[in-house]
């Protein structure tokens, strides 16, 4: 028979026993995690070192055409000081005549129009003149 020493020892073996299996179920579980977050990181791995390959390519043409954009820019700036140069000279060599003729046909302009308005006025107070004298 066995005594209660016997059964102490029995209760805690059969403990021992449901305790190595829980964690057996346990270890395995997490081997199997373990296991996807490998494969997981593995294909991030096998994903990202082509994209990085893709981003570099974007990245060297991206250049590319900024180089392209800073040589069109200099032009730009190259024509916009050559144009601003012309305008100065056409300002300096043709500017003081141009100004001068356009004053004078100014002038020309208002005195004709003076002169059509003297006219009418000449004309309108020799016809009340004679309309006056018509009356009389």
């Amino acid at each position: 028979m066995i005594g209660p020493g016997g059964y102490a020892v029995l209760g805690l073996a059969f403990g021992w026993i449901v305790l190595v299996g829980f964690l057996s179920y346990v270890l395995v579980k997490l081997a199997n995690v373990l296991q996807e977050t490998a494969e997981l990181v593995e294909g991030v791995t096998d994903r990202t070192i082509p994209l990085l390959g893709e981003v570099t390519t974007s990245v060297v043409h991206v250049n590319a055409e900024l180089e392209r954009v800073d040589a069109i820019t200099e032009n730009v700036q190259n024509v916009t000081s050559n144009v601003a140069g012309l305008t100065t000279l056409f300002a300096a060599t043709l500017g003081s005549p141009i100004v001068k003729v356009a004053a004078f046909s100014y002038g020309v302009r208002r005195a004709a129009g003076r002169r059509a308005k003297a006219d009418v006025e000449d004309r309108i107070k020799a016809e009340l003149k004679a309309e006056r004298k018509r009356k009389r």
